[in-house]
């Protein structure tokens, strides 16, 4: 038998994710899963870096046309980022792996150096081409 509906639109609801504060273990842990998966769309743009170099001027003409747009720069970043985040929070795991940082200020804390230096990291990567080092924009 159907319930009545005014019944139904009583019923308690369950928290959303809009009304609960995320502790900083859990906003990592997801982010971490989450560059994993942009890591893997960002081998794409590698592998078609090196085609492109390897295929001659004109294909890496057009992907250097590609790459200088808005657009491509906010993608390189996004992937350069995304590298200093899973390799920073990589060591972090290794260190819980390792039996160490399990307290939740520890956890807190390494969480938000974590966020922290993988900005640094990335922002360094982008200061460090647009200034002529490492041979971009030369």
């Amino acid at each position: 038998m159907a319930e009545n509906p005014q019944k139904l639109a009583a019923r308690p609801l369950s928290p959303f994710v809009t009304i609960f504060r995320w502790p900083i273990t859990m906003a990592t842990s997801i982010v971490h899963r989450a560059t994993g998966v942009g890591l893997a769309g960002g081998l794409l743009v590698l592998v078609w870096w090196l085609v492109a170099a390897a295929s001659g001027p004109e294909a890496y003409g057009f992907f250097i046309d590609i790459v200088q747009t808005t657009l491509g720069q906010l993608v390189l970043f996004g992937f350069a980022w995304a590298l200093a985040f899973h390799a920073v929070n990589g060591v972090r795991h290794l260190a819980w792996d390792l039996g160490y940082g399990f307290t939740v200020k520890t956890a807190d804390l390494t969480g938000i150096v974590v966020i922290v230096l993988s900005l640094v990291l990335a922002i360094g990567v982008f200061v460090l081409a647009y200034t002529g080092h490492g041979g971009y924009y030369q």
